[in-house]
């Protein structure tokens, strides 16, 4: 595994580090499994989240015995004091750990919610009282807003930056990295694949290890996901010609408008799992598998039961018209 500095942190972070999201959908015994091969395989990062069901709690689970030489990042959508703090012990108590070393901003989707979390009586008033106390070591920020980022960065608050990068989504990024190196300022990628849109893995993990950036970390939920991507962060990242190929086909076959399974539309109201019925709309557009699909969608809520209320776009980081998609996909998936 190579590793790279994570900016001003000084943490030498795994080019490929592990993204715990996913986790959520495996057991207890399933997920320590999976994250002991990852440290065995010499992923040294874990980013999880606050609002990530039970993420926190089987990162700590796997965590036991193998502190040593790891770093935490985990997040909180807090925006004033009150809830970061509470949330910081709460990720502490999860963890099951005496500090955090990097606790991150989650999701700051404008200069609006960058405001309220840099006012008095903000967001960064706890974690910068939680760093003098040395529960945490470091501060950070995610966005899937560029603009958010460079501002934050200006600011000079945050020692590092996560950032959705892949093949689809450059946009500004030769920007964002210069300023990120300029300040040194440590940068994680999120979405590598582009939320699964992205056919080949390895290929997009090569693209994004070309760039100036950190560290990168997929999503992973099985033993055979970690053994592919930490191989990938052994390797130089030139793309070959067929790659290159091979994601240039995805580029043109997605489009701009498709989800990326960041799961920030959810909960649902009706209990409709949205980015889940997108994925079986895709066994029909990308798959061939419309039986599959539709099999599937037959046993949820479907999109049908959606009552238009708007919460899901209000969420989304894209700003995709999901009630429209929902409907699409209705069309698409039901035996109606």
């Amino acid at each position: 595994m190579q590793y790279r500095v994570l900016g001003r942190t000084g943490i030498k972070v795994s080019a490929v580090g592990f993204g715990a999201l996913p986790i959520q959908r495996i057991d207890e015994q399933t997920a320590v499994e999976v994250l002991h091969k990852a440290f065995d395989l010499g992923m040294n990062l874990l980013d999880t989240g606050n609002r990530y069901t039970d993420s926190e709690y089987k990162v700590g689970l796997g965590l036991k015995g193998r502190r040593d030489g790891i770093s935490i990042a985990t997040k909180s959508p807090a925006r004033d004091k009150k809830g970061m703090t509470e949330h910081i012990h709460l990720s502490l108590n999860r963890l099951g750990v005496d500090y955090i070393d990097l606790y991150q901003l989650h999701n700051v989707k404008d200069m609006e919610n960058l405001d309220k979390v840099m006012a008095p009586g903000g967001a960064l008033e706890a974690l910068m009282d939680a760093q003098k106390e040395g529960l945490i070591k470091h501060i950070g920020i995610s966005s899937h807003r560029k603009e958010t980022l460079f501002a934050a960065m200006k600011y000079g608050f945050p020692g590092t930056i996560q950032v959705p990068l892949n093949f689809i989504e450059t946009d500004d990024i030769e920007d964002l990295l210069k300023l990120a190196q300029d300040t040194n300022t440590g940068v994680i990628v999120m979405k590598p694949l582009a939320g699964g849109a992205l056919t080949n893995a390895v290929a997009a993990l090569k693209f994004i290890l070309s760039y100036p950036i950190s560290t990168v970390i997929p999503g992973m939920d099985s033993v055979e996901q970690v053994i592919a991507n930490a191989l990938v962060g052994k390797m130089d990242p030139t793309l070959t010609k067929l790659e290159e190929m091979s994601l240039k086909e995805d580029l043109e076959r997605l489009g701009g408008g498709f989800c990326r399974r960041c799961e920030y539309c959810m909960p649902c109201p009706m209990g409709i799992n949205i980015p889940q019925i997108f994925i079986w709309e895709s066994y029909i557009d990308r798959y061939n598998l419309p039986e599959f699909g539709r099999l599937r969608y037959q046993s949820s809520v479907g999109a049908d039961n959606c009552i238009e209320c708007g919460q899901c776009e209000e969420k989304c980081p894209y700003n995709l018209p999901i009630r429209k998609m929902l409907a699409r996909a209705e069309m698409k998936l039901s035996l109606k």
